[in-house]
C-alpha cells in the first residue's frame, strides 16, 4: 500500500487506547503511519479521558457491535477487546473485505480463529492471530531463533505479568483452564497450575516460578513449524495465586499492571550439534504487545502478508518487524548462559 492505511481499532481498554498510541507515532521516515484511525468503545464513561489524551487526533465511536460500514471502510481492522470476546468481530471485519491484527491470548478463541482460513483465503485478506506480547511478540522471537538453528526440535514459552484488568482476568481463566502442550507428535492436556517450574526472566524480574496453564502459545507455534517435536507455554504465579486462582477476580477501572517479561528458549540442532537460543523481553505488557499489535497491523497493510489465518511466528522474515519494535523501544536480548541476560540484541536489520 502506497499510502498510509485507515485502522479500526475495536476496544478502548488499556491495549486498544496503547495501540492507537503507537499507531499516531511516526514512522521510521518520519511520516505518518496511518491516514485515518478510529477507535471504537463500548464504555462510554471512557470517551472524555481518551478525548483528552488523543486530542482529536482519533475518530472516537461508542458501539457494542462495530458497524459494518466502519469495518468496510477500513484497511485493517485490530480487536483489541477482551480476550473470549473476539471472534465474532474478527469474523465480522474479514467479511467486510479487511485484514485483521487480534491481540486474544485465548486458548479456544485462538484455535476457533484458525478455522477462519478457509473465509481468509477466499477474501484474500490475512488474520493475525494472537498478536500481543505472548503469543505475539514470543512468536516472532521464536521465528527468529530457528533462523540460528538448522533444525527446530522444542519451542518453549513463559511469561510473567498482566497488561490490564482484562488481562489480569484472563491470566486467572487460564490458570483455571486445562493446558496442552505438544509431545512427539500428539496434544496431551495437563491440568492448569501443574508442573511447577522456575524459570529465569530478564532482570530485574529475575527468576519466578511458573505453571502449565490454558495458553495458546504452543497451538500457534506448532503450526507455524511442522515438524516441532515439542511446545508447551507456562506462566508465572505466586502462593496467593495458588490459593485463590479458582476465587472470581474483581478490579477496578482500566489500569496498566506491574512490569512483566517473557522467555522464550528454542531448541534444536546446529552443525550436527544440539543448541538453545534463549531470548528474554523486560517491559509493561500492554506496552510490548501494543507495539507488537500496531507494528503487525502496518505491516498487513504494505501488503507483504499472504492471505490466510496464522500466528507472527509465521512470518517468514521476523527481522524488519523486530527492528521496527525495537525503535519503538521494545527489545529482546539473549541468554548467555548466566542468570543475566546479555545486552546483545536480537531486533536488528541484518539479522544478527
Amino acid at each position: 500500500m502506497s499510502t498510509a492505511p485507515r485502522v479500526v481499532v475495536v476496544g478502548s481498554g488499556v491495549l486498544g487506547a496503547r495501540v492507537c498510541r503507537e499507531l499516531l507515532g511516526p514512522t521510521a521516515a518520519g511520516t505518518a503511519a496511518v491516514s485515518e484511525l478510529r477507535l471504537v468503545g463500548r464504555r462510554s464513561a471512557r470517551r472524555s479521558t481518551l478525548a483528552a489524551a488523543f486530542g482529536g487526533r482519533v475518530d472516537l465511536l461508542d458501539a457494542d457491535r462495530v458497524p459494518d460500514d466502519v469495518l468496510a471502510d477500513a484497511d485493517v481492522v485490530v480487536v483489541a477487546r477482551a480476550a473470549g470476546e473476539q471472534l465474532e468481530c474478527v469474523e465480522r471485519a474479514l467479511r467486510a473485505g479487511t485484514h485483521v491484527v487480534a491481540t486474544s491470548d485465548d486458548l479456544d478463541e485462538c484455535r476457533s480463529a484458525l478455522e477462519l482460513d478457509p473465509l481468509a483465503d477466499s477474501v484474500g485478506r490475512t488474520v493475525l492471530v494472537g498478536a500481543a506480547m505472548a503469543p505475539g511478540l514470543s512468536c516472532l522471537l521464536a521465528r527468529h531463533a530457528s533462523g540460528l538453528l538448522d533444525v527446530v526440535e522444542e519451542i518453549h514459552v513463559a511469561r510473567v505479568g498482566a497488561g490490564g484488568p482484562s488481562c489480569a482476568r484472563q491470566r486467572r481463566r487460564a490458570l483455571r483452564g486445562s493446558g496442552v502442550e505438544y509431545r512427539d507428535g500428539a496434544w496431551v492436556d495437563r491440568p492448569g497450575f501443574s508442573g511447577r517450574e522456575l524459570v529465569w526472566f530478564p532482570d530485574p524480574v529475575g527468576g519466578a516460578d511458573c505453571y502449565r496453564a490454558a495458553l495458546a502459545d504452543p497451538v500457534l507455534l506448532t503450526a507455524a513449524f511442522p515438524g516441532l517435536r515439542r511446545a508447551s507455554a507456562r506462566i508465572a504465579a505466586s502462593r496467593v495465586d495458588r490459593f485463590t486462582f479458582w476465587m472470581p477476580m474483581f478490579v477496578g477501572p482500566p489500569e496498566e499492571g506491574d512490569p512483566g517479561a517473557i522467555r522464550v528458549e528454542v531448541r534444536g540442532v546446529r552443525d550436527g550439534e544440539r543448541h538453545d537460543v534463549v531470548y528474554g523481553v523486560f517491559d509493561r505488557p500492554a506496552v510490548a504487545a501494543a507495539a507488537t499489535a500496531a507494528v503487525a497491523a502496518l505491516w498487513l497493510a504494505g501488503g507483504a502478508a499472504r492471505p490466510g489465518v496464522r500466528g507472527l511466528a509465521s512470518v517468514e522474515d521476523p527481522v524488519p518487524l523486530l527492528a521496527e519494535l525495537a525503535r519503538r523501544g521494545v527489545r529482546a536480548a539473549t541468554f548467555e548462559g548466566s542468570r543475566e541476560f546479555g545486552v546483545r540484541g536480537v531486533a536488528t536489520t541484518d539479522g544478527d
